[in-house]
């Protein structure tokens, strides 16, 4: 239900504003947007008296925002913003069914992408956004429909469906683990570590489970996935890595086990969404053909280890 129409100002008035306030001119606003100088001005008027607000102050040929001004400012233009993109994914697809999704880079670029050409197959009416997010974020002030998040089956304000476990591994170039003569778990603490700033505890948590008796741990440290999986490829140390998504390393040979027996359960990945849109034709969609993508995976996973 929309707000009385007092509260609910025009989109010119709107928009006249925006601009003047992000440029800080009321000349820069109408060059911007095809119009006088005075008829921003009596735009920006016109909003201030309907809601009963100064957002700017006036100084001789200049404006300021007001305090007031400055957060309605921030508001107008994520809204804005949201209008923007909607209208982008309407023309871009008229049916209407687009799915604006969050994931994470690594996971994203290694299972995602060359996944999603099946689902697009299935389901020719959907357009699918991939956005890169590394942190949760609330969807009441966002335009993204769902998200990939991994870690523990908490996010506020949303549902989450459960994908998949996730289990890392010490992983280096064959080259480096003989040369190093890696044998037990132990063994690491006299390698090179590469450590994921998003994940700093990982091998405290590794060794322990390892039951192996340490100091400090150092060496390298790195903010995507990606490019460490670049650097144990290329002989600069060992790092812990999902198995799952480092398949065509560990298949081309670029990768090996550093030892054996290292598997360590980390978290768990899901599909988050706001609750009251879980009946989105094409998140509804999605869910169904990823969560069925991942069960096919890991019973064909089963089958192979039971052979």
């Amino acid at each position: 239900m929309l707000p009385p129409r007092r509260f609910l100002p025009s989109f010119s008035l709107l928009a006249a504003f925006e601009a003047a306030a992000r440029t800080g001119s009321v000349t820069a606003a109408a060059n911007e947007l095809g119009l006088t100088q005075s008829a921003v001005s009596r735009q920006i008027s016109a909003l201030e008296k309907q809601l009963g607000v100064a957002l700017f102050l006036r100084e001789r040929q200049t404006i300021r925002l007001t305090i007031a001004g400055d957060g309605y400012a921030r508001e107008v233009r994520e809204a804005l913003r949201r209008i923007s993109n909607a209208s982008l994914n309407l023309r871009a697809n008229p049916s209407g069914g687009t799915l604006n999704l969050a994931v994470l880079p690594f996971f994203g670029t290694r299972w995602l992408t060359p996944r999603i050409g099946r689902f697009l197959d299935a389901h020719p009416g959907v357009v699918v956004n991939l956005i890169t997010r590394l942190e949760p974020f609330d969807f009441r002030f966002d335009t993204l429909d769902a998200a990939i998040h991994f870690g523990s089956s908490r996010w506020p304000g949303a549902a989450l469906t459960f994908l998949a476990d996730e289990e890392v591994l010490p992983a280096c170039s064959p080259s480096f683990r003989t040369s190093r003569n890696l044998a037990k778990a132990a063994d690491l603490l006299q390698a090179p570590l590469l450590h994921l700033n998003t994940r700093p505890d990982a091998w405290e948590a590794w060794f322990s489970q390892q039951n192996v008796v340490f100091d400090g741990l150092h060496g390298m440290l790195f903010d995507q996935f990606l490019t460490m999986v670049e650097a144990a490829s290329a002989g600069l140390g060992i790092a812990l890595l999902p198995r799952f998504l480092i398949d065509r390393e560990i298949e081309q040979g670029l990768l090996v086990p550093a030892v054996e027996g290292g598997l360590m359960q980390t978290g768990h990945y899901y599909l988050a969404y706001p609750a009251d849109r879980a009946s989105y034709a094409p998140l509804a969609a999605f869910r169904d053909w990823i969560t069925q993508a991942f069960e096919t995976e890991r019973l064909a996973q089963d089958q192979g280890f039971g052979q």
